[in-house]
């Protein structure tokens, strides 16, 4: 299948954010825009949307893609650190500071500084940050000098942020100066229509010279289709990672990528020891759930998403494929080819 990109303009190698669902192109659509700012952007949405991927895409399109890009996850440093993280010490500052160390707002000087899971500072660090946007200056740690903060914040949360303004959690005035402009990000749930677009990314991305010309088998691709993806695209590639080295043909099949051909209720429910995993009634079950998302997937990719057409090659009433489908977590629009444009192509 062939790969449709959302092309962006001067983003260098981040000029291609695959996708096609309304959702996704409506999201990254609006990036050129915002990377003509200098104000800050909140891009919300769940762990392994790829938002770190949008920052970046942002910060080459803009006028500091020349300098720095800085990324810092909030949630892995302790109060005690960030600071020093964000904005260095002078040599002395503290037991063990022997030399003068830049914090990551110096080394993002002119560029951007990409603050990932903003939701986790601590309200001393909330109150730091909030004077670097408001004043644009900082102060490292053990100096009587102020600096020029010349650094564009861009920040992430894989949370809601209205539950914690409401609790006192997350100062209101910080979330106003992150959120002048917003990007959200749908979950890989919510456009299935781009797995299979991004399952040929990835193999691609990450193919092997041992292994060339290497596909996904129709009963991999129904199981691509059918799973939730908690983890969203982040989970998707490393299914595919798993299935490129684990493949032992030329065919990456369900048991290469960690997945099964049905949902995951039904996968845990036959995972489960206490169940009957091992009845002939569960076994057949599996056989025909297997059989029945193999043969659609392939009739369905062959005929294009067009189900009337599928449906009198199945010899089956239209409304009875139509249900089957939907059993198995299965829409047309999956199968529909995509239409490969230029710069700006939804």
């Amino acid at each position: 299948m062939e790969t449709l990109v959302h092309r962006l303009p001067n983003s260098g190698a981040f000029s291609k954010l695959v996708g096609s669902a309304p959702a996704f192109v409506k999201a990254v659509a609006q990036l050129p825009a915002v990377a003509k700012s200098e104000a800050a952007v909140m891009i919300r949405g769940e762990t392994g949307t790829g938002k770190e991927l949008v920052a970046r895409a942002i910060h080459y399109m803009s006028g500091r893609a020349p300098y720095p890009f800085v990324a810092l996850n909030c949630g892995s440093l302790p109060d005690t650190l960030l600071e020093d993280e964000l904005f260095g010490h002078e040599r002395g500052a503290f037991t063990g500071a022997h030399a003068r160390r830049d914090g990551l707002i110096a080394q993002a000087r002119k560029g951007t500084l990409f603050l990932d899971e903003v939701d986790t500072l601590s309200p001393k660090a909330q109150v730091d940050l909030l004077r670097v946007l408001q004043d644009k200056r900082f102060r490292a740690i053990g100096s009587a000098v102020e600096r020029e903060a010349d650094v564009r914040v861009l920040a992430a949360t894989n949370a809601s942020l209205d539950p914690l303004i409401r609790t006192a959690r997350f100062r209101a005035d910080l979330y106003y100066r992150l959120c002048i402009f917003t990007v959200s990000l749908p979950p890989l749930r919510e456009r299935k229509e781009d797995v299979l677009l991004l399952a040929a990314h990835f193999l691609e991305k990450h193919g092997v010279r041992e292994k060339p010309g290497l596909d996904l088998s129709p009963s991999a691709r129904a199981a691509l289709l059918a799973w939730d993806w908690p983890g969203n695209v982040r989970e998707l590639e490393n299914a595919i990672l798993r299935g490129i080295h684990l493949c032992q043909t030329d065919s990456i099949g369900i048991e290469d990528l960690g997945l099964y051909p049905n949902s995951q209720k039904a996968c845990e429910s036959d995972a489960n020891p206490e169940a009957d995993a091992l009845s002939f009634a569960a076994a057949k079950r599996r056989a025909v759930a297997l059989f029945e998302m193999e043969y659609l997937t392939r009739l369905m990719a062959e005929q294009e998403g067009n189900i009337s057409q599928a449906a009198r090659i199945a010899r089956k009433d239209r409304s009875d494929l139509s249900k089957l489908m939907k059993k198995h977590s299965l829409d047309a629009k999956m199968f529909r080819l995509p239409i490969v444009g230029s710069q700006g192509s939804s």
